[in-house]
């Protein structure tokens, strides 16, 4: 002898679900609505627009809304009843409420008629007005923009003491991460530091070459390339290309730590974050950026004597007017540019990491205003080291 258990009642599909609709005849005094169906968001948007339609061309003001085959209703249903009934009083007629159960009226009961009304428009501002809230912005950008500045100059204050730091007591440094950041920020850039140099060095010279053949001053190709390269390219375009690869990088990586509360966890321990990740990030930086503007002098010269070559001069002519025309000043000024731009760089990457706010977006904005950020530093500095040069006789 078998017994069954009866199977709870499953939900029928989409096209046994009840009908959802609203049936709008002429009554006394306005219209009268008669609603079916289910009142729930998915369903309820042609019905709300019909419904409305309806009570407010009706030939009266009065509504009379008939719900006793509405089978369920949600918060979308509640508010469109009382939207009806605030149409009906808005003409100044009556509104009324039939056949609806007793447990789907006391949910329309729940909610206030005044949620459902439309916001009343704005009063337009006086001048007065107008000018207080325009100060009370430009106070708070104000406010903002001393807060940023200040946390840049503590930055700056707390970089350079650990930077001395590593210098008094260099057995507190952790090494280990110095030599990981510098093959990351140094070695791995090596390859697109050289094709950008050769390409760099082949464009220009290529280019000065068609100008310079009307006047046949092509053998003078090499006297203004080095002087460009060693001098303004090499540290430009080197601190270019590191703010996009390892300013972004460090941001990123600061900026994921800021995230997981990693930062946090180290001063809960009594470690100074910008000690422990900035420091060895700045050292490996300024260790690794000299090599790297010495990568594309190379190859930005490379790039000069292929076209010199193509051209029917000989190497030894390239060369000789190459170092004629340049001098250890021209080198060293690009150097201590290049430790500049690596400073700031550097800075600017984990500076953006260590302020990384909170959300899944975070990360990618601070690692965005790296680079910007750091891109528009390099060019301002490029800028007032061309200036003091000038100035300076260099």
């Amino acid at each position: 002898m078998s017994s069954t258990t009866p199977h709870p009642q499953e939900t029928p599909p989409d096209a046994a679900r009840p009908k959802t609709a609203v049936q709008a005849t002429p009554g006394p005094g306005g219209v009268r609505l008669t609603l079916s169906g289910l009142l729930e968001t998915e369903v309820l948007g042609p019905v709300w627009t019909q419904a409305l339609a309806a009570a407010r061309t009706a030939p009266g003001p009065d509504v009379e809304v008939e719900a006793r085959e509405v089978l369920c209703l949600d918060g979308a249903g509640a508010a469109l009843i009382l939207r009806l009934r605030q149409v009906a009083e808005a003409r100044g007629g009556r509104f009324s409420l039939t056949g609806l159960s007793p447990d789907l009226a006391r949910m329309v009961d729940i909610f206030d008629p005044a949620a459902v009304a439309p916001l009343p428009p704005a009063a337009p501002l006086s001048f007065g007005q107008r000018l207080r809230v325009d100060i009370e912005d430009m106070g708070v950008w104000t406010v903002r923009l001393l807060a940023a500045w200040a946390g840049h100059i503590a930055f700056t204050g707390e970089m350079t003491a650990a930077l001395f730091q590593a210098l008094l007591h260099p057995r507190r440094v952790r090494w280990k991460d110095v030599l990981v950041a510098a093959e990351k920020t140094g070695v791995n850039s090596l390859p697109i530091v050289g094709l950008i140099g050769f390409l760099m060095g082949l464009i220009m010279s290529f280019q000065s070459a068609v100008t310079l053949k009307r006047f046949g001053g092509e053998v003078f190709i090499p006297n203004g390339l080095g002087l460009l390269c060693f001098r303004e390219l090499s540290a430009l375009i080197t601190a270019i290309l590191l703010a996009g690869r390892s300013g972004s990088a460090f941001a990123a990586e600061i900026g994921t730590m800021k995230v997981n509360e990693e930062v946090d966890a180290l001063t809960t321990m009594g470690l100074n974050p910008v000690r422990f990740l900035v420091g060895p990030k700045i050292m490996a930086t300024l260790a690794v950026m000299p090599i790297m503007c010495l990568f594309f002098d190379f190859f930005c010269l490379i790039g000069g004597a292929v076209v010199m070559l193509s051209l029917g001069f000989p190497l030894a002519t390239y060369t000789s007017r190459v170092f004629a025309s340049t001098s250890f000043t021209d080198f060293w000024g690009g150097m201590v540019k290049a430790m500049v731009f690596a400073i700031l760089v550097a800075g600017v990457g984990c500076r953006r990491g260590l302020g990384t706010g909170e959300g899944a977006s975070a990360v990618g904005d601070s690692t965005t205003s790296a680079v910007v950020l750091g891109i528009i530093l390099v060019a301002v500095a490029d800028g007032v080291f061309a200036v003091l040069f000038f100035y300076l006789g260099l």
